[in-house]
């Protein structure tokens, strides 16, 4: 099996230093950690002087940085643009840099998103919270959703493949994968068919598919894309996961403290996919030390 690592997603506010996450991390059975891109550039050279874990996958875009009053995470890989998708770019070139330092396997990043969320997707979401989760309202709302979509997404999807050129380019001079994340909202790339399009030019040692379980429970509850297809399509691209549950529409949770489905992902992740426990910073520190003995007995570790 793959090594497993924690995310630094749990490190916001708990901790004052990346220095003493990494001890902690150590201490409830973690091997391993993820930067996330919520991590300065101070953080990051306390992780990469850690003793205690290795770093298995940096998050794009590593290290957070703010450029006129906007966090790195900000700039959109897929902006029509030029200059904003110019900048999100080198941030990610910044991003396998660090990767390649870390000794890092994996670079998992955001392709990108529409400009505007989806209006009809903000409705389900608020009619979902009111437990209407089906009828004709609902109904033609995901219709809408899928047109709408599929209207806007073409000049995006095009920058978001040229960026991903540029990436995969500086990812093979630094032997460093690339893994694109299936996402949150539905107004964000890639969907599974796009996906398929993005990795088709490309080996997967270099650029595969980051499956997150959060996300796609979430976009399957909305009645926007099957779960099980990210994993059933894009399985054999797969080289890494994040792990975490979820309770209604809230991610994040801790797993074993939510409702996620875990029999397809013990049935359908690969064994040599990398798995990264994604936790929200305010979950208690026994439910994250819990959430491993949990994924061994569903046997995703």
């Amino acid at each position: 099996m793959a090594p497993y690592a924690l995310s630094t997603m749990w490190w916001q506010g708990r901790f004052p230093n990346l220095r003493e996450f990494a001890r902690a991390a150590r201490r409830l059975g973690f091997p391993n950690v993820e930067i996330s891109y919520v991590v300065g550039p101070e953080g990051v050279e306390e992780l990469l002087a850690s003793p205690e874990v290795g770093i298995t996958s940096v998050h794009n875009p590593v290290p957070r940085v703010f450029i006129d009053g906007r966090s790195s995470e900000q700039f959109n890989l897929a902006a029509t643009d030029e200059e904003e998708r110019r900048l999100a770019v080198e941030l990610g070139r910044r991003t396998l840099e660090v990767a390649a330092r870390a000794g890092a396997r994996v670079v998992v990043v955001h392709m990108g998103h529409l400009p505007q969320g989806l209006e009809p997707e903000r409705e389900l979401r608020r009619l979902y919270s009111q437990g209407v989760m089906e009828g004709e309202e609902v109904e033609a709302l995901r219709h809408l959703c899928h047109r709408l979509r599929a209207e806007a997404v073409p000049p995006h999807l095009e920058q978001a493949r040229r960026s991903l050129e540029e990436l995969a380019e500086k990812a093979a001079s630094l032997g460093v994968a690339i893994a694109l994340e299936n996402r949150f909202h539905y107004h964000e790339i890639p969907t599974v068919h796009e996906a398929q399009q993005l990795l088709s030019s490309y080996p997967p040692h270099l650029v595969g598919y980051w499956h997150d379980v959060g996300h796609a429970e979430v976009l399957d509850r909305l009645g926007l894309v099957p779960k099980e297809r990210w994993l059933k399509e894009l399985g054999s691209r797969c080289l890494g996961s994040h792990l975490h549950d979820v309770v209604g529409l809230t991610d994040h949770r801790a797993p074993g403290q939510g409702t996620a489905d875990w029999d397809y992902i013990s049935c359908c992740l690969p064994a040599h996919a990398l798995r990264v426990l994604e936790i929200n910073q305010e979950v208690p520190e026994e439910q994250v030390a819990e959430a491993i003995a949990f994924l061994r007995q569903r046997g995703v570790l």
